[in-house]
């Protein structure tokens, strides 16, 4: 399932800042596994005396926001599972400040990081490669607004292109 498949319909106009970051060629599974690989080795290139920087005060540092995208993928991908299930229950938003401080991910190394998105990237993977096109059209209700299955999964990989282009506009 490409990309292209997906109808601005699908999501709210917020997520399309996340959408809009894919390559029109993109495929989800695909996109799944190429920002796996992306994500462990642009990590991976930072260097422990940046991986607490924070650009500002009150800002999230490096380890904090790679801890963020883990949570992002939980999510995004609860929403996935509930409404390829055709789960018509309408699902919360969340307030992503309040994870950061009980997440302790400053406490956390880069590599233990890294190791906990692999297994939640393989995660996702795992279940995407486990649904039907027809189960990831299906739409549900996420955050207030109409979503489908594919346009949460899709949103994942749109989110972590987004906050490594901040990371290399304001943080490197």
């Amino acid at each position: 399932m490409k990309i292209t498949d997906l109808d601005t319909k699908e999501y709210d106009q917020y997520y399309g800042r996340y959408i809009n970051k894919l390559s029109t060629e993109i495929e989800l599974i695909g996109g799944f596994r190429e920002g796996m690989k992306d994500v462990v080795q642009f990590f991976e290139a930072i260097p422990q005396d940046k991986q607490e920087y924070r650009y500002d005060t009150g800002k999230w540092s490096l380890k904090e926001v790679l801890q963020h995208l883990i949570d992002t993928e939980r999510i995004f991908m609860y929403r996935c599972f509930r409404i390829a299930r055709n789960d018509k229950t309408s699902l919360a938003g969340f307030d992503q400040n309040i994870y950061i401080e009980p997440s302790g991910a400053n406490h956390k190394s880069m590599d233990s990081l890294i190791s906990e998105f692999k297994i939640v990237r393989q995660s996702s993977i795992s279940f995407l490669d486990s649904i039907t096109d027809d189960h990831l059209k299906l739409v549900g209700n996420a955050n207030g607004g109409d979503m489908s299955a594919r346009a949460a999964a899709f949103t994942i990989i749109g989110h972590e292109i987004w906050h490594m282009d901040i990371i290399n506009e304001r943080y490197l």
